[in-house]
């Protein structure tokens, strides 16, 4: 950033317009912020591939039903139900039957279905619920609604809710409130961070004023987006919003304090002295504000609708983080005047702690020998990653999606004692109806299909436009591998009979869908990601040998951070598996988002370079750049571990990985691998650039420091 245009954010007069532009800025949105929750799309088709055949049937199947779920309730008792049960469970049906509110078909209620003829241990009633616009709002009080009927068993009857509408209750009850429990957990995490970075009450303020309206004006964006654009957002993505708004934007005030404490000491004018730290941090922060922001972008191109609308959702939320800490943060510093710093204030011509501090001891060290530092740590996280081989990111059922167990897992697993385990989430087929006969016989006798399960839902058309819609139950349970072995069964089956235009859908489709979909993802988005990190690298360092050395030591910490989560998640957590979009989160979190430590510290090498040579100034950058890189890690760190806060393993094993990625990304890669690569390639680091030629340095490459003459040879 130009010293000109640094003065239109932190100039005498320009200061004040910029603070009641964004008071202006922050009345508008944050009423619209509000909203954001309400405009959030959590339906299938906000999930689901666009083109993938579960999709197709759901969009087909609007024109024979509403769409809609089934929750279902079983009860049981091991010894049998008594004649007092089944009397029970029929004044139940009645009075479901009665019930409208909340989406719920009464009308439509099936059952009960026992599971024998002679002395029944279990029953099933299942009861239809609308999934519309509002569905997934009105879910959870539709399935209280129906607990509110039938209770929670009483005298050794055990009654559970569960199917596809008890585990969306679950699953939504889950995401309730998800907003505010991140924003206080990150909220929190910054200012135990910012404290102990800062060590003033009065300083950590600054940061998180302008974080919070950055929050408020990403958020105030991304819901007239989703109202009048067409953006889709979901529960997913919004979390992840109030997660990266605070972790990026409390690492760019970071960043900007440390060079702006620099200037202070150099410049009695706390105008001048900002100018100056814009003008000389700026491009460090902007790269590496591109870098998320592009990097976020690239998931336009995945099939997956939630990661696809993820994209500009976060690309959003960092742009906004960018623009506030680029403006409204450094405003509000020069307004406040350097007493902000109470009680370290930074007094001018006092000398930079930096010069001596660990940091600066620290780069000495590496200097002796930097050639076996870097072997030795890159063997280390190469160790580390053999730990891939533990990983399973094959999906999670919904048994394992939860860190506690709610009421749904339960009845699932009591539903499958006595039941066909797929019953209460069916396969879903349409076909032409002048093949319907042939269809139905095809699925019925491919394997894993409850052959008399075929028949029409109750509500449903029996036919339309010469198409036909009916169900089918498999005996696997419908989160598990073997239920989706069975629809490619079903799905080979059907596609075999000719002119039947035959579809496969229904929930195990869909999970299946989902899996090949992300499957194609992963293979696709990683290598742009890893593409658009290269060309940002090269053209802000304006060399090709930094950049390659810097993409790859993101991707052994990558593979590091992956293989030490998935041995803690086998043997520390006891999780059973990492879904199939797991990786690529982690992928694209932490390369973005750990790359901006390289690019914070290597910039600043690169100026230094210019002054005292490569190899002194690696050693004043990691000194410079050490303490301020350290805290925006721990911060940033900490944001994501607020998803850990969640009860949901999906979000909890991002959050872990994540945060555990950018530790090693701060104290190992930045502070340890980068270093010594650099001291050990030298000047050629930043070729074809002519510093690769002629840096700053003497023809001797004289000593970085007193007592270490020649310790970069």
């Amino acid at each position: 950033m130009k010293r000109g245009v640094a003065h239109l954010v932190c100039g005498r007069r320009a200061k004040w317009l910029v603070l009641v532009f964004w008071v202006v800025v922050l009345v508008v949105a944050a009423p619209l912020a509000m909203k954001l929750t309400d405009a959030q799309d959590n339906d299938a088709a906000s999930w689901l591939p666009g083109s993938a055949e579960s999709t197709q049937v759901l969009q087909i199947s609007e024109d024979f039903r509403p769409e809609q779920i089934p929750a279902v309730v079983i009860y049981a008792r091991d010894s049998g139900l008594t004649a007092q049960d089944r009397a029970q469970i029929a004044e139940d049906v009645r009075q479901l039957k009665q019930l409208s509110d909340h989406g719920i078909i009464g009308e439509q209620t099936r059952g009960p279905v026992f599971d024998r003829q002679a002395d029944p241990r279990a029953a099933q009633v299942f009861v239809p619920i609308m999934m519309d616009e509002e569905g997934w709002e009105r879910i959870s009080p539709a399935v209280d609604s129906i607990r509110d009927d039938v209770g929670t068993g009483s005298d050794g009857m055990t009654v559970h809710i569960t199917g596809p509408g008890g585990t969306s209750a679950d699953f939504a009850e889950a995401f309730e409130g998800i907003d505010s429990t991140l924003l206080l957990s990150a909220m929190a995490v910054v200012i135990v961070m910012l404290l102990i970075t800062y060590r003033s009450l009065t300083l950590l303020l600054v940061p998180l004023i302008a974080v919070v309206c950055a929050l408020f004006t990403a958020q105030a964006l991304i819901y007239l987006l989703a109202e009048h654009g067409g953006l889709t957002v979901n529960g997913q993505s919004a979390g992840i919003l109030t997660v990266l708004v605070f972790g990026a934007g409390t690492d760019y005030a970071l960043l900007l304090v440390a060079r702006y404490r620099e200037e202070l000491r150099r410049h009695e004018d706390r105008h001048e002295a900002m100018a100056l730290a814009l003008h000389r941090a700026g491009p460090a922060v902007l790269a590496s504000g591109a870098t998320v922001v592009l990097s976020m972008l690239v998931l336009l191109a995945a099939e997956m609708n939630s990661t696809s609308g993820l994209g500009p959702v976060a690309a959003i939320g960092v742009a906004v983080a960018l623009v506030a800490m680029m403006s409204l943060f450094p405003a509000l510093l020069v307004i406040f005047g350097r007493w902000i710093f109470w009680p370290v204030v930074p007094r001018y011509g006092t000398a930079d702690p930096t010069e001596r501090g660990v940091w600066a001891r620290t780069g000495r060290r590496i200097a002796r020998r930097p050639r076996m530092i870097w072997a030795v740590t890159a063997l280390a996280l190469a160790i580390c990653s053999l730990g891939l081989i533990q990983l399973r990111a094959e999906g999670i059922g919904n048994a394992d999606a939860f860190t506690g167990k709610p009421d749904s897992i339960t009845g699932q697993e009591v539903s499958a004692r006595y039941f066909p385990a797929g019953s209460g989430d069916p396969l879903v087929i349409v076909s032409n109806q002048a093949q319907a006969v042939q269809v139905g016989r095809a699925v019925a006798g491919t394997p894993g299909v409850v052959p008399q399960s075929l028949g029409l839902p109750p509500g449903t058309r029996p036919a339309f436009e010469g198409k036909v819609l009916f169900e089918a139950t498999m005996t696997a349970p419908s989160d598990s591998e073997a239920a989706k072995q069975t629809v490619e069964r079903v799905r080979d089956a059907v596609h075999a009979v000719p002119d039947a235009d035959a579809k496969v859908g229904g929930g195990t489709a869909a999970l299946l869908d989902m899996d090949e979909a992300t499957r194609h993802d992963n293979v696709l988005i990683i290598p742009l990601v890893l593409v658009v990190v290269l060309l940002i690298l090269c053209g802000l360092l304006r060399a090709l040998i930094a950049p390659l050395l810097l993409v790859g030591t993101v991707i052994l910490s990558f593979a590091a951070a992956l293989g030490i989560s998935a041995l803690a998640f086998r043997y520390v957590f006891d999780y059973a598996g990492e879904a199939t979009d797991f990786p690529l989160f982690v992928f694209v979190f932490l390369v973005a988002l750990g790359i901006d430590y390289n690019i914070f510290l290597t910039t600043r090498i690169r100026e230094e370079a210019a002054r005292q040579g490569t190899r002194p100034g690696v050693v004043t950058g990691l000194a410079a750049t050490g303490a301020v890189i350290t805290s925006a890690g721990l911060v940033l760190a900490g944001t994501f571990a607020a998803l850990g806060t969640l009860p949901m393993v999906a979000f909890a094993e991002i959050g872990f990985t994540v945060a555990l990625g950018v530790l090693i990304d701060t104290f190992i890669v930045r502070s340890v691998l980068v270093t010594s690569l650099f001291l050990d390639v030298g000047r050629k680091v930043w070729w074809p650039h002519r510093l690769a030629r002629h840096d700053g340095g003497t023809p001797d490459r004289a000593a970085v420091a007193a007592g270490v003459s020649r310790s970069f040879e």
